[in-house]
């Protein structure tokens, strides 16, 4: 199985979205998500997952001081809806399995989207997939390791590609080949 990821850096989600149209331009089917920022009078409120399909869904929204006891899923000031987000993340992954030779999309296996069990267990299944290839996102270390980003990092089948401000545009044919040259396998 063959498998291409970038490391987050800077403007990540904008770079995978030029990817998949470049893709789509050359006749790949492509499908996924992305992670969107959401926000209202300039402020960020919170993330929305986008499937490549347009249907989109609340990943996390700012939140005050939890009344919950603590019980809910938090990311520092946001609450992370995980209904919302494996309504719409998990049937992207079972119909991406019936269809070989195609790109799929995970932007991004992050904190918010780890709080899912059933989150985790798709990946992984996609990545020992041997029909798939997939185009995913992971932040750039730092605090305290998340367990399935480090699986991901150290797996020989995959292909980091870390983005700066500087190497965004010079990265773009890196990446758009590296996924082609998977797609061939």
């Amino acid at each position: 199985s063959n498998h291409c990821f970038c490391l987050l850096g800077v403007g990540k989600t904008t770079l995978v979205k030029k990817v998949c149209d470049a893709l789509v331009s050359a006749g790949v089917s492509v499908s996924g998500f992305y992670t969107e920022e959401v926000r209202e009078r300039g402020r960020r409120v919170g993330f929305d997952v986008v499937t490549l399909t347009g249907d989109r869904g609340r990943l996390s929204r700012l939140s005050a001081q939890s009344a919950a006891g603590g019980r809910e899923c938090r990311v520092g000031q946001y609450v992370v809806d995980l209904q919302s987000f494996e309504s719409l993340a998990l049937p992207l992954f079972r119909d991406m399995r019936e269809e070989s030779k195609r790109l799929f999309v995970i932007d991004e296996i992050g904190k918010m989207e780890l709080f899912s069990q059933a989150f985790i267990r798709a990946v992984r299944q996609t990545l020992d997939a041997s029909s798939c290839s997939i185009l995913g996102t992971i932040p750039v270390p730092k605090g305290k390791p998340l367990a399935l980003v480090e699986e991901v990092r150290s797996r020989q089948d995959v292909k980091i590609f870390m983005i700066t401000k500087e190497n965004r545009d010079m990265i773009f044919d890196d990446i758009v080949s590296a996924v082609q040259e998977c797609l061939k396998k």
